[in-house]
């Protein structure tokens, strides 16, 4: 049309819409298998172990599997952080590094990963991981697909939201540059707004 071909807009009256696909992601209690389940085989155990790692951090498995020591600061408290870029988007993301994730890395400081390659944890190859997660699943009764992304979903709706973490501090750790990309990703279950919907009503006294 700018150019003068075509006098009418072909797609005026075509309307397009985006159809959200709900996020899978793993409760408490399933989150709890995989925390107590012991493995035999010691690739599922990595596998299980990185899983996790993702679930406690909200990283992604690109930036899980680039995870140096350089990455990793301590401030002045004695707290731990990930201060790393994300790799898709570039963005800075701090994450405050929580006991369990902070047990994994400590668990394979001195795995060959870190002592040839200079990272954290042993990432395999994303095709294996997830072929991997399918067999843990199974092992542990979970009956979902569990992929890298799960686990980022899972952290999101699982650890940080249901857990009353506001979105926009979500947001940061996750690396988006706003509060919508994060409800894609978090979302609030019924126990959740049970809780809040609790704390409203003590607030209030009504004598019939």
């Amino acid at each position: 049309m700018e150019n003068g071909w075509i006098k009418t807009n072909p797609f005026k009256n075509i309307k397009f819409r985006m159809n959200e696909v709900e996020a899978v992601y793993l409760d408490n209690d399933e989150l709890n298998k995989l925390l107590a389940k012991k493995f035999d085989i010691e690739r599922l155990e990595q596998i299980r172990d990185i899983f996790l790692f993702c679930c406690f951090t909200g990283m992604a498995f690109i930036d899980v599997k680039n995870l140096r020591p350089s990455h990793i600061y301590t401030d002045g408290e004695n707290s731990s952080y990930i201060q790393k870029h994300r790799e898709k988007t570039d963005i800075l993301c701090n994450i405050p590094i929580l006991q369990i994730p902070k047990t994994i890395m400590d668990k394979y400081a001195y795995h060959p990963c870190q002592l040839r390659e200079n990272r954290i944890l042993p990432v395999l190859s994303n095709q294996k991981f997830n072929g991997y997660l399918k067999e843990i699943a199974t092992i542990c009764g979970i009956q979902k697909r569990l992929t890298s992304h799960v686990a980022r979903h899972t952290f999101a709706t699982t650890v940080a939201i249901n857990n009353e973490i506001p979105e926009h501090i979500v947001a940061r750790i996750l690396g988006h540059s706003n509060t919508k990309m994060t409800q894609h990703y978090a979302k609030l279950n019924i126990k959740t707004i049970s809780n809040v919907m609790k704390r409203i009503e003590s607030k209030y006294a009504y004598q019939s």
